[in-house]
């Protein structure tokens, strides 16, 4: 009898399972008029229950969501459909195409074109190059789409929906030079010999006031690093226009009028630049874009290359041989926020000799004990608390208040909807091919399993030797603090909305008890302080985020008139 209980049971569940819908089948094509060449990629669904913007505007992996689903393709031919299916696809927010609440929908389709890249090391990978944008797979120049149809879904019915894609995303214009920006591009030797193909480096530079009128001058040369720059960012020569709208409301600070307040920021700067009494400095912004990311994190990788030594040893000489720059360690300095707040910290480190400071505002995990909210050396799932009875999910993004945005695993799966094998552009993913072993199949090797959580150890263990500041700094603390003396300043909001002050709370632990020598830098919190405060106890963070060229300049002058050695050129750039 129990037998017999047990098999209707099953019989019932294999019924049940039968009976389920469908759910809606997404056919979906491109035209040869975009191309007659077979396509790979991500083919992404999207829908959105308004007309704000297009979907593809509309995905993140915040409350305002719109749906996306995202399947591999590889020798897409045009004109042939495909079937996206509750089977096939990774949804986010929602798991499932059969999850998708009934009701009105405006639907686009997209293809993240990939392209075949024959690495150095012998793999050969496919990913989507960057064209300019920056990595943006919505904005990428290049890739196909459609426009949004409007339809209705009912997910507890059979549908079969046809898209057909027949748009292309046009390219981008390169930006003009101008007297004070100008712009640097290289083909890099050791980058193109990793990638198999022609890769470059570029860079924005901010020249000094009265750079043509002082041919004499040699200049110390900054490096601001952060994420892609289309242009150099914050600098202008005109006022915002005294009638420019302020009605925009930008909810991150809770203030309206924040476009034409950045604006008028951006001409401050000019003010302050061409004034009589400013330092003058070489600044740059580095553009290095790549396959999996719109930064490479300025170090070299297994997965992404030697971008470290491309950028100091062939795009830093070659500004500063074009724009009289001095070309020694004592007068190159570097800072950033966030990703490159980590960068400052991080190439300081690798490059001990090749800079006398930086200046790491907010970055990005440098104790990989507080890898965010997971410790990937003890803790086993990156996605969930351990407990015996409950099962309670790490948060990931959390306001000033501490009110939480989203979790590790709806982030994690946001991305992994984006694109699989760390191919999403995404943040989780570029920490992965940055720091990660390459795999056996080209693809950097997993920290955590992106559906799960679990934590993989070896990679972990691979993590610690090769990009966990904080242990390597302790490790090398002989060799390397006689060289990092003095050269350290890090600065983090207590309420930073990823968790990153954890991390800093860890290296202050280690600086502070650093001997022979003492550290000697600086480590500040800002109080309720959210991403990316940058040691600014006057002036709110909309502000200050926006005065990093001017932040750091008295300790820089500081330094410079501390350090430089005998005979250094102190005066020609003083005029």
């Amino acid at each position: 009898m129990k037998h017999f209980f047990i098999a209707i049971l099953i019989v019932l569940a294999v019924s049940c399972k039968q009976s389920q819908p469908a759910g809606p089948v997404f056919s979906i094509s491109f035209t040869s008029q975009l191309s007659e060449a077979a396509q790979d990629g991500r083919l992404l669904l999207l829908l959105a229950n308004n007309n704000k913007s297009e979907p593809r505007f509309q995905i993140n992996d915040g409350l305002g969501t719109q749906l996306i689903f995202g399947l591999d393709v590889e020798g897409l031919q045009p004109g042939e459909e495909i079937q996206l299916t509750a089977e096939n696809t990774f949804g986010f927010p929602v798991r499932s195409l059969r999850d998708i609440p009934a009701g009105e929908y405006y639907v686009q389709a997209l293809i993240n074109r990939y392209e075949t890249f024959q690495l150095k090391t012998g793999h050969t990978v496919k990913l989507p190059p960057d064209q300019g944008e920056g990595q943006q797979w919505n904005r990428k120049p290049g890739n196909f789409y459609s426009n949004p149809v409007k339809v209705q879904v009912d997910s507890k019915q059979t549908q079969r929906i046809k898209v057909v894609i027949d748009q292309k995303i046009a390219p981008l214009k390169e930006p003009e030079n101008t007297k004070y920006i100008k712009h640097v591009k290289i083909q890099s030797k050791l980058l193109t010999e990793f990638w198999g193909r022609p890769m470059y480096l570029g860079a924005h530079v901010l020249v000094p006031e009265g750079f043509d009128e002082h041919p004499e001058a040699k200049y110390p040369l900054m490096i601001y690093h952060g994420h892609f720059p289309s242009d150099f960012g914050g600098f202008s020569t005109e006022p915002p226009p005294a009638d420019m709208d302020t009605t925009d409301f930008t909810a991150r600070f809770g203030i309206y009028g924040y476009n034409k307040f950045q604006q008028q920021e951006a001409y401050n700067f000019y003010k302050q630049w061409t004034g009589k009494n400013f330092p003058r400095f070489l600044v740059i912004e580095v553009q290095h874009a790549n396959p999996y990311y719109d930064d490479s994190y300025a170090v070299n990788s297994a997965n992404l290359g030697p971008y470290g030594d491309a950028i100091m040893k062939e795009l830093v000489p070659e500004i500063e041989k074009q724009f009289r720059g001095i070309g020694e360690g004592w007068a190159r300095f570097t800072y950033g926020g966030s990703t490159g707040g980590w960068e400052a910290l991080a190439v300081q480190m690798f490059y001990p000799d090749d800079f006398n400071g930086c200046f790491a505002a907010c970055p990005d995990p440098i104790d990989f004990r507080a890898y965010c909210l997971v410790d990937i050396y003890k803790d086993k799932n990156a996605y969930w608390y351990e407990s015996d009875f409950k099962k309670l999910p790490r948060p990931a993004h959390r306001n000033f208040l501490g009110q939480i945005q989203n979790t590790m695993e709806e982030t994690n799966h946001f991305e992994l909807a984006l694109g699989t094998k760390s191919r999403s552009g995404q943040q989780w993913d570029i920490w992965e091919a940055v720091y990660s072993p390459q795999g056996e199949d080209g693809y950097p090797k997993r920290i955590f399993n992106k559906e799960t959580g679990e934590i993989d150890a070896t990679v972990a263990a691979y993590w610690k030797e090769n990009y966990d500041l904080r242990y390597i700094l302790e490790r090398d603390w002989k060799t390397l603090g006689p060289k990092l003396e003095g050269k350290i300043h890090i600065y983090c909001g207590d309420m930073d909305n990823y968790y990153l002050n954890n991390a800093v709370y860890l290296m202050e632990d280690f600086l502070k008890k650093t001997q022979n020598p003492f550290y000697k830098g600086e480590v500040d919190y800002g109080d309720r302080a959210e991403h990316c405060w940058n040691g600014d106890h006057e002036n709110p963070n909309y502000v200050s985020r926006l005065r990093y060229n001017t932040m750091y300049l008295p300790k820089i002058l500081k330094r410079i008139s501390e350090s430089a050695p005998k005979g250094a050129d102190t005066k020609s750039w003083r005029y």
